[in-house]
């Protein structure tokens, strides 16, 4: 069994199935462009480990394409991880477990800085990053940390480091829009962990705050009454140091 995940997380993610209504899925060029570095790309029946894959978003873009990948998709969130079983996902495993702790074969392999198009996105840039449960999420990017710390010195002392992984990252973006109802932006909005957590007269102020930003009467829209979300998915890749010794089986 996966060690057990924070509160906050076990109940900012309660509402899996709204999670994986509203939240987005990633553009096909990101998803190619990644595939491509990883250097599984078009290579047939590769087995693909994926780590936090919450509800499958990004796992059933993978089961869906032609190279017929076999991923086992590991999430420790009860909850979201019955949402990806739920969806029957052609050659996924779906398994409890954590980055440190993956439950595999051992022979088996938006940041911050980013600036919001318009006024009312950085308002809700504002409110998302006022509410701090002082647990480290993508943005706070200390996941680089996992890498960055393999060496204790400098490359010179590579060997005694003992690294799993090779460096630097490779690191690349792309961007997106997406054209949505203020109703549907409010339910993307409060399926963030951080929010979805909130007491139910905390969450209404948030929504009160969300609604001021985006129904103001310079907030471009089109036709349909719907806002352009701008968005960037942000994803880095690596590859294994040759002969290095895998650790706590993963």
């Amino acid at each position: 069994m996966a060690p057990k995940i924070p509160d906050s997380v076990a109940k900012g993610f309660a509402d899996a199935f709204s999670y994986d209504t509203h939240r987005p899925s990633y553009p096909q060029e990101a998803v190619d462009d990644l595939l491509a570095k990883l250097q599984v790309k078009g290579i047939k029946n590769a087995r693909i480990v994926e780590l936090g894959a919450g509800t499958g978003k990004f796992s059933e873009l993978l089961a869906a394409r032609d190279e017929k990948y076999e991923v086992v998709a590991v999430e420790p969130h009860e909850k979201m991880r019955r949402e990806c079983e739920a969806k029957k996902l052609n050659r996924v495993k779906v398994v409890d477990g954590v980055a440190n702790e993956i439950p595999v074969e051992t022979q088996n392999n938006a940041p911050k800085s980013w600036e919001p198009r318009t006024t009312w996105e950085a308002t809700m840039k504002d409110i998302m990053w006022s509410y701090d449960d002082k647990h480290p999420r993508f943005r706070h990017e200390k996941w680089r940390q996992v890498f960055d710390k393999q060496l204790s010195s400098t490359p010179f002392t590579i060997q005694a480091a003992d690294p799993l992984f090779s460096l630097p990252l490779g690191e690349d973006s792309v961007e997106f829009v997406s054209w949505l109802h203020p109703e549907t932006i409010w339910d993307r909005f409060r399926s963030l962990s951080q929010i979805a957590g909130l007491g139910s007269e905390e969450l209404a102020g948030v929504k009160d705050m969300v609604f001021a930003a985006i129904t103001s009467p310079d907030v471009e829209r089109n036709d349909n009454g719907e806002l352009p979300l701008h968005g960037r998915v942000v994803y880095a890749w690596t590859s294994s140091v040759p002969g290095a010794p895998l650790k706590n089986g993963g």
